[in-house]
């Protein structure tokens, strides 16, 4: 059975209905007004609890009638069971002796419609109209699961090109460091022997071409902190320090940066969300806030980390990470639940906030020293 672009529901087989009736009577009637409205019906009568879960168990069904009250069981009771086994199933109530109050009381636990005995005139189109309204409430949670999971493949495959991409800056890195490090040393090396060695023509040109070459050195040690951290090499806090104090020189803008801890030991891919939210974070006040000055603060408890970065800035849009270009903060927002952290973004007219939060693995939470 399907629902066409109208919304009907179109019927391409006899569709299965499970009645709950104690009277043979009630029921044969309830399926001959089926019948005689031309809707193919194969139909099942139970009428106790534990027929209907054999039923729900066992077979496929396209919806489900109760009578409102059977002597060892109840409608609402059968309800409950059909909602709680997880099928979208239409369910309709048919009594006798159902009054206005127990009706709405039906319709509220989930029923989908409520009819009387003795007036089925509009049992075949309350019926469809149920059958069409669940065959469209699957499609919307198919459609929704579909989509809970093309959103895990697109986490998972950012995940994958972050990690390439921190893999790749990290070969990058040990290449400036072993290969052009390595020959600018050696360059450094020759123009001192020319400075000590040559005439004052050479030495003094010797002299200008040193400045140059520390001055690439210099460059190419900033390059490679970038594209590695050093938060394995020199430990979290002194990393931080490091960027931040670079940040203030490149910049002007006043930072304080305070922290209980003097050194807390991470797992790589925890060092880097933290190192990496700092980096955009102070990145973004550069490019856009307007600040003047920034605020740090990194909280290391016994089993969580929390680091905070505001500024006085022109505040931070209600829909930042909806931008088509916010891909840093997305990414950010991505690390953090790869460690089981999030990320809050925060901001008035006035000054925004990025908090994040992760739990600390065990080891880290125990070598976290305090400050003294």
């Amino acid at each position: 059975m399907n629902v066409d672009n109208a919304g009907s529901l179109v019927i391409e087989r006899p569709f299965r209905l499970l009645v709950l009736e104690d009277s043979e009577l009630d029921y044969e009637l309830l399926v001959a007004t089926l019948s005689r409205d031309r809707l193919p019906v194969a139909a099942r009568r139970i009428e106790t609890r534990a027929q209907l879960l054999e039923a729900l168990r066992d077979d496929k069904w396209d919806a489900v009638i109760a009578d409102h009250q059977l002597p060892t069981f109840s409608g609402t009771e059968a309800l409950q069971l059909v909602r709680a086994s997880d099928r979208v199933l239409p369910f309709l109530v048919v009594s006798g002796t159902l009054g206005e109050e127990a009706a709405v009381a039906a319709m509220r636990s989930g029923a989908d419609d409520y009819l009387v005995k003795g007036r089925l005139a509009r049992l075949a189109p309350a019926l469809l109209n149920a059958m069409a309204l669940a065959q469209a409430r699957r499609e919307r949670e198919s459609a929704a699961r579909a989509l809970e999971r093309s959103e895990q493949q697109l986490r998972e495959l950012y995940l994958h090109l972050q990690t390439v991409v921190d893999d790749e800056r990290a070969a990058i890195a040990r290449e400036i460091h072993d290969d052009i490090g390595g020959m600018l040393t050696t360059l450094r090396l020759d123009l001192s022997w020319i400075e000590r060695n040559g005439d004052t023509a050479a030495a003094d040109r010797a002299r200008h071409a040193l400045q140059t070459v520390i001055g690439i050195m210099q460059s190419a040690q900033r390059i490679q902190r970038n594209l590695r951290p050093p938060v394995l090499d020199a430990g979290l806090v002194d990393a931080m320090s490091w960027h931040i104090g670079e940040f203030r020189r490149s910049t002007g803008i006043g930072v304080t940066f305070s922290h209980n801890v003097k050194a807390v030991e991470l797992d790589e891919s925890r060092a880097m969300t933290v190192y990496r939210t700092l980096q955009e974070s102070l990145t973004n006040v550069a490019r856009h806030a307007g600040a003047s000055v920034v605020r740090i603060d990194l909280i290391v408890t016994a089993g969580e980390l929390s680091l905070e970065i505001a500024d006085d800035g022109v505040g931070l849009a209600p829909d930042a990470l909806e931008k088509a270009q916010s891909f840093g903060l997305r990414g950010l927002v991505e690390r953090a639940r790869q460690v089981g952290g999030w990320i809050d973004l925060s901001g008035g007219e006035r000054g925004a906030c990025v908090l994040l939060s992760m739990p600390l693995a065990g080891q880290a939470a125990s070598k976290a020293e305090a400050a003294t």
